[in-house]
C-alpha cells in the first residue's frame, strides 16, 4: 500500500463513525446511546466538571488556534473536518507544556488541547494524524462517556476504602478503562483516515516512546516490538502485562502502532478508502446484537491469535479441559451402553 498524496487524499460524505470505531468500542457506544435520557443525565452531573470553567481557563492561559495564530494548525483542522465531514468544527488550544499531549475536553461543545511539546515534536503529517484522532474522539462522543469514567474515578477515591462498594467500582472502573483503550485504537483509526499516511501515523507512536531522533529508530524493527512483547517471557510476565495495563486509560505506543497494522491488514481501511463505510443515516438502525457479535469475534481473534503466555496457558487449558470432557463423556456414553445392553433396555 502507497500512501496517499495531498492532492489525491479521499473525502467521506456522511461517514459513521461506525466506521473507524473499534468493536469493543462501539458496542459500549451503542448500548450507552440506545439508553433513553442517559445523556440527558450525564449532562447534569457533569455540572460537577467546571466544564465552563475549562473553557475559560484555556481562553486566559493557552492560545486559541485560528487563521491567525498557529495558522498551519488551523488548516490542519480545516482538512480534517472536510475529509470526515464533520458536522462542526471543535474548538482547538495549544498549551505551554513540555510534555506531549493532546485530549478532546467538553460536553456540548467538545474542543480540542494540543501542547506545545506535542507540536514541536512532531511534522505537519503528524500532526494531521493527531487532529484527525481528537476530531474522531469528538465525533464519537467519546467526552461524555469519559466524563463518566472520571465522576467515578473521584467517586473510587472518596469510598476506596469501604471493602465491597470499593471492590464493586473498581470493577466498573476496570471496564471503563478497558473501553478508554478500545476509544484511543478507534481515534487513531480516524486519524488515518484523515491524514492517509501509514508512515506518518506509525511515527507518531514511534516518537511518543522514543522522541524526536527518528533517524534513529526502524518503522519495521519498531513493529517488531509488539511482536516480540505479545511472545515475551513466560507466565510471570503475561500478569505483569495485565498488572501494568490496569489503570493506563491509553495502550502503550508500540501496541497502539501495532494495533494500526492490524486494522490495515484486515482489508477495513482500504474499503473504506474506495468509499464503502457505513453512512450516519443508517446509525439509528444499529443492532446491538450485532456489535456485541462483532466485539465477540474482535476479542475471540485477538485471543486465539496472542502468544502472550498468560493467554497461552489459559488456551491450552482450556483445550485440555476440554478434550478431559469430552473423553470423559465418551466414557460415560460407552458405560451407560453397556449397562443398557446388559440389563436388556
Amino acid at each position: 500500500m502507497t500512501d496517499t498524496p495531498d492532492r489525491i487524499r479521499r473525502t467521506f460524505p456522511d461517514i459513521s463513525t461506525r466506521a473507524w470505531e473499534h468493536p469493543a468500542d462501539r458496542t459500549a457506544l451503542v448500548m450507552l446511546r440506545m439508553l433513553t435520557g442517559f445523556d440527558t443525565v450525564l449532562r447534569t452531573l457533569s455540572g460537577l466538571l467546571p466544564e465552563r470553567q475549562h473553557r475559560l481557563m484555556y481562553l486566559a492561559t493557552a492560545v486559541r488556534v485560528d487563521e491567525r495564530q498557529f495558522g498551519l494548525l488551523h488548516e490542519l483542522r480545516a482538512d480534517c473536518v472536510r475529509i470526515l465531514d464533520s458536522p462542526v468544527t471543535p474548538e482547538m488550544f495549544v498549551v505551554q507544556d513540555p510534555a506531549a499531549n493532546a485530549l478532546t475536553v467538553g460536553m456540548d461543545e467538545p474542543f480540542i488541547v494540543l501542547t506545545t511539546g506535542l507540536v514541536e515534536l512532531l511534522d505537519t503529517e503528524e500532526l494531521r494524524f493527531v487532529i484527525g484522532h481528537e476530531l474522531g474522539h469528538a465525533m464519537s462522543g467519546h467526552a461524555v462517556y469519559r466524563t463518566m469514567l472520571l465522576h467515578l474515578l473521584r467517586l473510587a477515591g472518596s469510598i476506596g476504602w469501604m471493602p465491597i462498594g470499593g471492590w464493586a467500582l473498581r470493577a466498573i472502573v476496570a471496564a471503563l478503562m478497558e473501553w478508554s483503550r478500545k476509544s484511543e485504537l478507534s481515534g487513531d483509526r480516524a486519524g488515518l483516515l484523515c491524514g492517509q499516511d501509514v508512515e506518518a501515523s506509525v511515527r507518531v507512536h514511534m516518537k511518543l516512546a522514543g522522541g524526536t531522533m527518528v533517524r534513529e529508530m526502524n518503522h519495521a524493527a519498531f513493529l517488531q516490538q509488539a511482536d516480540d512483547y505479545d511472545r515475551a517471557g513466560d507466565l510471570r510476565d503475561g500478569v505483569l502485562k495485565l498488572l501494568n495495563l490496569e489503570l493506563q486509560s491509553h495502550p502503550f505506543s508500540v501496541l497502539r502502532a501495532a494495533e494500526l497494522r492490524r486494522w490495515i491488514a484486515s482489508g477495513d481501511y482500504d474499503r473504506i478508502l474506495d468509499g464503502r463505510y457505513p453512512l450516519r443515516e443508517h446509525d439509528r438502525n444499529a443492532r446491538i446484537s450485532d456489535e456485541i457479535r462483532e466485539a465477540a469475534r474482535s476479542y475471540r481473534s485477538d485471543f486465539d491469535q496472542s502468544e502472550d503466555p498468560l493467554i497461552r496457558t489459559v488456551r491450552n487449558l482450556g483445550r485440555d479441559v476440554g478434550a478431559a470432557v469430552s473423553t470423559v463423556g465418551q466414557e460415560v456414553s460407552e458405560r451407560a451402553s453397556k449397562i443398557r445392553d446388559r440389563l436388556g433396555f
